[in-house]
């Protein structure tokens, strides 16, 4: 624990060493050391970083939009300079593979330089008053303003994308923000605030608090925070909204997504999708394909070709940037995935490819007619397994595929428009790809669930709608 990094709060733009809270190790899943420890940010940390964030909201509230998408696109290319340090860090913290954390690196700059593009096209109304007689001689207009301090709570798979995701719209709008990230992202998030100070952002707009979940929790419940925007579990979701209270809360959480595959469908390319999107980054992905659910006539196909795609892919050292699976993020997820994997096979699911186990590496598996009491098909995995269903027909593929309290994002494949058109009227998600497995994701449509997987919109405009209100204003002419 000496000879590795201390992860301390952000602060007004510096680093805050001196915290003084107690400290919590941070464990590769590579190989099982500690690589860095984090600062448990304290009720008074959280007050400290509160304070901070609400007298730089106050002082910057007024910069004008070519000010802020300035501030957004300078930001960007500062974190462009770190890349190298965070995808280090995303395969070193996380054990994210390399391709992906690559990936997942350049998307951050990109959608901060989205967001900055998209401000100048967010606009008000001017309302029609007269259209009732005593508006008559008067003039309104709307516009929007910032709730003030956003709280953004992000999760340990996509630390940098998940806090692009939710910092440039908070920013974008007028807002200060104060990051409590998963310990696993510290790092990442400090690489930003980092960033934002080279950039330019004026100290305050950006705090990060350590810690886990008593720091969520004492953040979320700071009456200096007005606004909380958070990607996580549903437990832990329900738990912070409690705790928030009677705020702005917008929630991306718990998933357990489904592949409708049709038989008319092209069974290869849907094999292919599918496995990508089931296995790669070890499943851990909220829109990860949990569940497939193939009409009768294609199971067997269907099920022969995903097996062959799962096997090809490569299983292994995230640091080999070939790799497509790599571990998982503590050798306690990789046993709750293989216990989930044991409970439905105990109640009589058959495993058509087991997974193959060495410390936090998990290679895929595939488990076929579980039970509907079987854990696989109630709770989010959120690893490298997936469940394979037969249907009789669409009403029943898709009866199965809303069995579920989840409803984040699905995907269904098939040749026929009207079975397309059908199955978006039907299917309870937030949002549906047609030909595209169920994680799929562009950052520009709105994304978000129905049910138990949350409430509210990301995406770049509809995130930033999120992070701001309508205010009226209504003059009386002479």
């Amino acid at each position: 624990m000496t000879n590795v990094p201390v992860l301390s709060p952000w602060i007004g733009g510096a680093l805050r060493p001196d915290a003084g809270a107690g400290t919590s190790p941070i464990v590769s899943p590579n190989d099982e050391t500690v690589v860095a420890s984090i600062v448990e940010s304290n009720p008074a940390i959280v007050d400290e970083a509160a304070k901070s964030a609400h007298a730089a909201y106050l002082g910057h509230r007024e910069s004008t939009v070519a000010v802020r998408a300035g501030w957004l696109n300078a930001a960007a290319a500062e974190i462009e300079k770190s890349e190298a340090a965070i995808v280090a860090s995303l395969v070193k913290a996380i054990g994210k593979p390399r391709r992906a954390a690559t990936f997942e690196a350049k998307r951050g700059p990109a959608f901060l330089r989205a967001t900055a593009a998209q401000l100048a096209h967010l606009s008000g109304e001017v309302l029609p008053l007269d259209s009732v007689p005593m508006g008559a001689g008067r003039f309104g207009f709307t516009t929007r303003i910032p709730y003030g301090v956003v709280a953004t709570i992000t999760p340990f798979n996509a630390p940098a994308n998940l806090l692009a995701q939710k910092l440039a719209p908070a920013l974008a709008m007028g807002n200060a923000v104060i990051a409590k990230p998963s310990p696993p992202g510290t790092e990442v998030t400090l690489l930003y605030a980092e960033a934002l100070k080279r950039a330019g952002v004026p100290d305050g707009l950006f705090n990060v608090t350590p810690g886990g979940r008593e720091t969520a929790l004492a953040l979320v419940a700071h009456p200096l925070v007005a606004a909380v925007t958070m990607t996580g579990g549903t437990a832990a979701g329900r738990e912070l909204a409690r705790a928030a209270g009677a705020k702005k809360f917008v929630a991306e959480l718990g998933s357990n997504a489904a592949n409708i595959v049709c038989a008319d469908a092209d069974l290869a390319d849907a094999a292919q999708r599918i496995a990508a999107a089931a296995f790669e980054a070890s499943g851990q992905q909220c829109i990860s394909a949990q569940r497939v659910i193939v009409e009768r006539s294609a199971y067997a196909r269907f099920l022969e070709l995903f097996s062959a795609a799962a096997q090809k892919l490569k299983v292994g050292d995230p640091e080999d940037p070939a790799t497509d699976v790599g571990p998982m993020v503590s050798r306690a997820a990789a046993d709750r995935v293989m216990a989930m994997v044991e409970d439905a096979v105990a109640k009589g699911a058959r495993l058509v490819l087991a997974p193959k186990r060495q410390g936090c590496i998990l290679s895929p598996a595939i488990v076929t007619d579980p039970p509907t009491n079987a854990r696989l098909l109630l709770e989010e995995a959120f690893g490298p397994v997936v469940t394979v269903q037969a249907a009789d027909d669409l009403d029943q593929a898709l009866a199965l595929a809303n069995a579920s309290e989840f409803g984040l994002q699905g995907a269904c494949f098939t040749t026929n428009l009207d079975t397309a058109f059908r199955i978006s009227r039907r299917f309870n998600v937030g949002s549906l790809w047609v030909n595209e497995a169920s994680r799929f994701r562009l950052d520009t449509y709105p994304f978000g669930g129905v049910g138990a997987s949350g409430y509210g919109r990301e995406g770049v405009r509809y995130a930033m709608e999120e992070m701001s209100q309508w205010k009226f204003t209504g003059i009386r002419l002479s």
